[in-house]
């Protein structure tokens, strides 16, 4: 029978997992908060490095599947160590890539180990606790990507105006280095899941209730990239604030990001559907909001807080509803929960990238996103009516059927 962890135990094996997380984090998002440096240094314009975005969101979606499915066999406080080490590696490629076609190769390099990472990382996390605890176990380790929105992107971000952009690549491998380390010390180890193995992992790609799970993720959280894909130029274009101020506002997502985590976590250890749907709904209104005040500096940021607060929600509870959906490839299924976050990164920066060249400017990708939030609202609850019209068991239903069946 698998051991539980609590008190400091639980503590530190979920605050080496969480920093990976924070690492991941800070080299995504502050692509964001740097987009204009990147630009005047590589010599291309703001959509060119938006579009160096959506080459790392790439990197994520072809990675977890992938690599998932080749560590299959591996124990998972293995697995995690390996991928955090590819990870840091892949992030000093690209802090000397000389050009922009080579940086957009090592970005691609970059995001091959994140969605592997955290779909390991949140299965191996919900290993550590009572099934009644597991949504709170995956937003815990979630809570590393939320908390790098706090301190560690805006302290990137000032860091790469003072001094140059690329240091956030040195600083990103310094976390790298530092998870290992963590990991090493305080994760326990889990063997691979019996009878694992490559095939095994895949079939969960045959699932047509995974298909709906990741779409309502790639659309519903389409619109929420288009929106903060463009957050610096827009808050410098049409909200006038400083771009040396550009990092309070990217400190403020990341509070927010950090709140939503932490409810979101709850909410889907009480109703799955009932966060993915309740989140859905409140992207739509605050990107239309957002849409609406982003001329007013003060209102403008504290939307950004909101933002970062509604859609953290979704998090935990679509990782959730993919794990329940393919439970003989939970792993996999975990993995894929990154592949749709960033097939929607991906999605969001070139719609965005679409409407602003086409002369609509930076409040427009806010108008988009909010009806890309509706729209996977509706994939939402078809794909609740698809799992009640199967019987597929999700979140509280699926952890009491497993707990009966284990006591049989």
């Amino acid at each position: 029978m698998t051991a539980y962890l609590s008190g400091g135990k639980l503590l530190l094996a979920i605050l080496a997992l969480a920093m990976g997380g924070f690492g991941i984090g800070v080299t995504e998002f502050s692509m964001m908060g740097l987009l204009q440096e990147g630009a005047t240094d590589l010599g291309v314009s703001n959509s060119q490095m938006g579009l160096m975005i959506s080459s790392y969101a790439i990197g994520v979606v072809v990675g977890a599947p992938v690599l998932t499915a080749i560590a299959a066999k591996i124990p998972r406080k293995r697995a995690v160590q390996l991928l955090i080490l590819f990870f840091t590696v892949a992030n000093l490629s690209s802090a000397f890539a000389p050009d922009y076609n080579t940086m957009v190769i090592t970005r691609f390099l970059a995001g091959l180990p994140h969605g592997a990472y955290f779909g390991l990382a949140g299965v191996l996390a919900g290993s550590l606790v009572p099934g009644t605890m597991r949504g709170r176990a995956i937003a815990w380790v979630m809570l590393g990507l939320s908390v790098a929105n706090v301190g560690g992107v805006p302290l990137v971000t000032m860091l790469g105006q003072q001094i140059g952009w690329r240091s956030m690549f040195y600083a990103v491998a310094l976390v790298g280095v530092l998870t290992a380390v963590l990991i090493t010390l305080f994760v326990p180890w889990r063997k691979a899941e019996p009878g694992a193995s490559v095939r095994r992992e895949l079939t969960a790609l045959k699932s047509p209730q995974v298909w709906l799970a990741m779409a309502t993720g790639i659309v519903g959280f389409g619109g929420f990239f288009a929106v903060y894909s463009y957050i610096s130029p827009t808050l410098t274009e049409e909200s006038g604030l400083k771009i040396t101020l550009v990092p309070i506002a990217l400190a403020l997502y990341g509070l927010g990001m950090v709140v939503g985590s932490l409810v979101g976590g709850r909410l889907a250890d009480w109703s799955v559907f009932g966060a993915i749907k309740l989140s859905s709904v409140l992207m739509a209104g605050a990107m239309l909001i957002f849409a609406a005040v982003a001329t007013w500096i003060i209102p403008t940021m504290i939307m950004v807080f909101i933002l970062g607060a509604v859609g953290s929600l979704l998090t935990p509870s679509l990782q959730t509803l993919l794990m329940d959906s393919a439970p003989h490839a939970q792993s996999l299924a975990a993995s894929l929960n990154h592949s749709a976050l960033n097939v929607a990164n991906a999605l969001g920066a070139a719609l965005g990238a679409a409407v602003i060249s086409a002369g609509f400017g930076y409040r427009a990708p806010s108008v988009v996103g909010a009806g890309l939030a509706v729209l996977g609202l509706l994939i939402a609850l078809i794909t609740q009516a698809r799992a009640k019209k199967i019987g597929l068991l999700v979140g509280r239903d699926a952890i009491a059927a497993h707990e009966r069946t284990v006591i049989d």
